[in-house]
C-alpha cells in the first residue's frame, strides 16, 4: 500500500478543515447584502500535505475542490536554495537531489537528458530533482526569451553539478520552428564530446514532468526497446489536406494523423519517405552519432528549415531508415514516451483535460492525478507550478517515494521529502 493513502481519521479532518474554510471565506458572516463577493482566502497548505495528495491520487471530488484553494509554499523555498549565499553541497542537500547511484543495474546504465526551459524556474528545478542521478548527464538549454536573472539561477544551479551542463552552441535568428530541433543537435554534439558515457539520450521540456523512477526507465527501454530507438509516428500522406496545427503526441494504434502543411515547398532530399510524429524521443547513442554525420541527415536538416515544426518530421523520418542504427522501420505509434492531453479531448471517452487549457494543450490539475498514476507513459505534459502548484507538489512527492522504495542502497536522509500531515489556513 502507498505511503502516500492517509488515516481516514487524517483525511476527514483535512478535507473538513480546508471545506470549512472554503465556505468561511466565500460567505463571511460580516458581508453585507448587495456588496460585491470577495475573493476566496488562499488556505496555506504546508510543505507537502500527506492527505490532501493521498486524497487526490484516489480521486476524491472533495478534495479536489479543496486543492483549488490552497498554494503550496514549495516554489518560493526552491528559490531560496538558489538565491541563498552558501556552497554547492548545501545547495544539493538543500534541494534534496540523490547522490548516489540507487542500483547496481542502474549505476550501469546511464541515459542521457536534453532540457530545453525559458520559464517556471521552481518547476525546472522539481523536474531537474526528479529525474537527477549521478550517473546520467543532463544538458539543458535555457531559451533566448527567457529573463536574465532566470539565466543566472539556472546557471548556478548547473555549476553545482558537474554531469549538467549548458550546451556550448546557442540558437539566435533561426525560424522559430527550427529553434528546437537544432537545439536538440547542439546538445546532442556535447554529449558525445563528453567523458560521460550513456546509452540513450531523451529530451524535455522545462513543463514535463516523470511518471516513473529512473529504474522503471530504465527496465522499459531495456525490456521493449534494447537497442531500438523510439520515435513514434506515421508515414506522411502523399496527399494529406491540412488539420490541425497541434497534434497528439500519440495516438490510437491504426489512427493516422497527418501534419499541418498542405504539401512541401521542395521535394525532400534523396528521395526520403517524410514521416509525421512525436516531437519527443529515445534515441541510443550510435544513431545519435549517425544524424550528427550521415549526409542524409544533414541534407535533410538543412531542408526542414522551410517546416512549421520539424522537429515532429526529423526524427521519426531517419529513424525509418532501415540502415540507421537501431532504427525501426515498420513502427508505427509504439512507444509510451509522452502522456498529453488536449482540450479537444475533454469529455470524451479519454477522459479528457480537467485541469485548465492553454491553446489546444491541457495544463495538469489535481483531479488528473489518477489518470497520471496509471499511466504506462515515461512523463506526462504539461505542468505549471504558478496556477496549478499542487499537482507537481504531490506528483513529486509520490514519485520521490517510489524512488526511494525501490532503492537498493541505504537511504540518505536528505533525500527524503519532509512529510506533513498537517495544514494552516489563513
Amino acid at each position: 500500500m502507498s505511503q502516500l493513502r492517509a488515516t481516514k481519521p487524517g483525511l476527514l479532518v483535512c478535507v473538513a478543515i480546508c471545506v470549512s474554510a472554503f465556505v468561511y471565506f466565500r460567505n463571511p458572516a460580516q458581508e453585507e447584502p448587495g456588496e460585491e463577493p470577495t475573493s476566496p482566502a488562499v488556505a496555506e497548505c504546508g510543505f507537502y500535505p500527506d492527505e490532501l495528495c493521498s486524497a487526490l491520487f484516489e480521486g476524491k471530488g472533495a478534495a479536489s475542490q479543496v486543492a483549488k484553494f490552497c498554494k503550496n509554499s514549495d516554489g518560493s523555498e526552491i528559490l531560496a536554495h538558489l538565491h541563498a549565499p552558501g556552497n554547492c553541497s548545501q545547495i544539493s542537500r538543500g534541494l534534496r537531489f540523490i547522490s548516489r547511484p540507487l542500483s547496481a543495474a542502474e549505476g550501469n546504465f546511464s541515459l542521457a537528458y536534453i532540457v530545453t526551459v525559458h520559464k517556471e524556474l521552481a518547476l525546472f528545478v522539481q523536474l531537474l530533482r526528479a529525474i537527477y542521478v549521478p550517473q546520467n548527464v543532463y544538458c539543458i538549454h535555457i531559451d533566448e526569451r527567457a529573463p536574465k536573472k532566470y539565466k543566472a539561477a539556472v546557471q548556478t544551479l548547473v555549476n553545482c553539478f558537474e554531469n549538467v551542463f549548458i550546451p556550448s552552441k546557442r540558437e539566435k535568428g533561426a525560424p522559430p520552428g527550427f529553434i528546437r530541433l537544432q537545439a536538440d543537435l547542439n546538445c546532442m554534439e556535447d554529449l558525445v564530446r563528453s567523458r560521460f558515457q550513456w546509452n540513450y539520450v531523451m529530451n524535455l521540456c522545462g513543463q514535463d514532468f516523470p511518471i516513473k523512477t529512473n529504474k522503471e526507465v530504465m527496465h522499459y527501454i531495456r525490456s521493449k526497446w534494447n537497442g531500438k530507438n523510439i520515435t513514434p509516428g506515421v508515414i506522411q500522406p502523399a496527399k494529406a489536406k491540412s488539420t490541425s496545427q497541434s497534434q497528439p503526441e500519440s495516438t490510437p494504434e491504426g489512427s493516422v494523423y497527418v501534419s499541418p502543411h498542405k504539401g512541401f515547398k521542395e521535394e525532400p532530399p534523396h528521395n526520403l519517405t517524410i514521416y509525421f510524429g512525436s516531437a519527443h524521443y529515445v534515441l541510443t547513442r550510435d544513431f545519435v552519432q549517425f544524424v550528427l554525420t550521415d549526409t542524409r541527415a544533414r541534407d535533410m536538416l538543412q531542408w526542414s528549415r522551410a517546416l512549421q515544426s520539424p522537429e515532429r518530421h526529423y526524427w521519426v523520418t531517419l529513424n525509418r531508415l532501415e540502415d540507421a542504427p537501431g532504427a525501426t522501420p515498420n513502427a508505427g505509434w509504439e512507444g509510451n514516451i509522452r502522456a498529453t492531453k488536449r482540450r479537444s479531448e475533454e469529455g470524451n471517452a479519454r477522459d479528457g483535460c480537467k485541469g485548465r487549457s492553454d491553446q489546444d494543450s491541457c495544463v495538469y490539475g489535481p483531479a488528473d492525478l489518477p489518470q497520471l498514476k496509471r499511466s504506462p507513459s515515461l512523463f506526462a505534459s504539461k505542468f505549471e507550478s504558478s496556477t496549478e502548484p499542487l499537482v507537481v507538489a504531490c506528483l513529486e512527492r509520490w514519485q520521490r517515494q517510489r524512488v526511494l522504495q525501490q532503492a537498493e542502497v541505504p537511504v540518505e536522509p536528505h533525500w527524503r521529502f519532509p512529510r506533513q500531515s498537517h495544514f494552516h489556513v489563513n
